[in-house]
């Protein structure tokens, strides 16, 4: 029986030649990375020396800091924690990336997404470097053990396999891909497990679509999700990549915990009521429901195709008196890449409000909500409080679907805006 390409990166990062789901090992993450938050990484700098007299990492280009909460700081606590990072990144020769982005999509673009390699972060969002057949999984309770030990204890995990079939029609992206797959095999279906994808729909898949789905897969209690790449994914990542080791691919015998085919091809919009990410409905439910605020950004849906489609929505048009569009890309390359092709310019004009990258509006710092407001977002969670007070509510919708609600007003099905075709293809 043939291994899967999770069990191949453990095995390589272990120095054994196989292992097999279950089996304790002794792991050496070949990136270990970080964004600073308050009482994560400021408690792990201070824990490395307090309790375990350590001053300086070991093989300091293993590791990677990214600043991209709370950006701008709004307070002196804020700059303050922002300066401990800094200077323990100095003090470590550990790179501190800062003013780039949203550290999951960043750490794509500097090669940490190296495939074949094994990641650890404390945020489970990391699971996005999957994209590119890179094994990244969310630590929390035992990232420290990586900033003080060369190898972790890990236990190896068993895969889900999902696989996609048929295309996508035009005005449904890999946003709606992916609550559908909640929708379809609930939001234990992996529990515990590694997400596999695969199947004709993912081929066809952009890389930024592929990333949606990863970014999101600890709504189906994956612990991570990953791709066996293929030559799209390596033209992108191999000018990147960081390390020099051999891509690695599940084996047509793999074994897994279990396999699904979803079809996608009758697939339409679809809308998360609040107050639960596994409350997936067609966006046709809930039409017309009146909103007042539209978020279109965050790790999973702030790229180039988001923001493209989203001014494909709103070109010539307007956003409707008194409704707030903040519009933030994921990172400053695709922030860049948008302005070069007038995406920006065309957002603008219809009255979005366009910001630099940052995580600040998706966990509710910014353009926060009052009492009784309706957001749509293109957000990770819509959990009660996310966006401001508890007593406002959000719904996931895929971009186009938030630019249509910015025009009316209300929940809105975009296809009708749309004059394309193959969208999140």
């Amino acid at each position: 029986m043939g291994y899967t390409i999770a069990e191949k990166i453990l095995a390589r990062a272990s120095g054994q030649e196989h292992v097999r789901a279950g089996d304790e090992l002794r792991v050496r993450p070949d990136f270990v990375i970080a964004y600073d938050f308050p009482g994560y990484t400021d408690v792990i700098f201070r824990q490395m020396e307090d309790e375990f007299g350590i001053e300086r990492v070991a093989d300091p280009q293993r590791f990677a800091l990214f600043i991209d909460h709370m950006v701008p700081a709004a307070t002196t606590q804020e700059e303050e924690l922002h300066e401990i990072t800094r200077s323990w990144g100095a003090k470590n020769d550990v790179p501190v990336y800062e003013g780039k982005g949203i550290g999951h999509q960043v750490a794509a673009e500097l090669g940490y997404a190296t495939p074949g390699a094994f990641v650890v972060h404390f945020d489970g969002h990391i699971s996005q470097l999957g994209t590119f057949g890179t094994l990244a999984i969310g630590v929390r309770r035992h990232l420290l053990e990586a900033f003080v030990k060369e190898r972790i204890k890990f236990k190896v995990p068993e895969t889900t396999r999902i696989d996609l079939t048929g295309r996508l029609q035009p005005g449904v992206t890999a946003r709606d891909v992916f609550h559908h797959i909640v929708r379809v095999l609930g939001p234990r279906s992996c529990r515990g497990t590694v997400m596999e994808l695969g199947g004709e729909a993912i081929a066809a898949m952009s890389l930024e679509s592929r990333q949606t789905i990863t970014c999101l897969a600890m709504f189906t209690g994956a612990i991570t999700a990953i791709i066996n790449p293929d030559e799209k994914a390596l033209d992108y990542i191999r000018p990147r990549q960081r390390l020099d080791i051999a891509p690695l691919a599940s084996d047509p015998d793999a074994v897994y915990a279990a396999r699904h085919e979803i079809d996608v091809s009758t697939l339409e919009p679809v809308a998360v009521i609040p107050p639960s990410p596994a409350n997936t409905r067609d966006l046709s439910e809930v039409a017309g429901t009146e909103v007042q605020v539209g978020y279109l950004g965050s790790c999973a849906s702030g790229r180039v195709e988001d923001l493209a489609l989203a001014a494909e929505v709103l070109e010539g048009r307007k956003v409707k008196d008194g409704f707030k569009l903040y519009v933030i890309p994921t990172s400053k390359e695709i922030m860049e890449k948008a302005a070069e092709q007038g995406i920006l310019t065309r957002l603008i004009a219809a009255g979005a409000f366009v910001s630099s990258s940052s995580c600040d509006y998706c966990f509710g710092r910014m353009g926060v909500m009052r009492a009784g407001q309706r957001a749509v977002s293109t957000g990770t969670l819509n959990v009660r409080g996310r966006m401001g007070s508890p007593d406002s509510d959000i719904y996931i919708v895929n971009a186009a679907a938030v630019a249509a609600a910015a025009i009316e007003g209300r929940i809105t099905d975009p296809r009708p805006y749309l004059t394309g075709a193959g969208h999140g293809a």
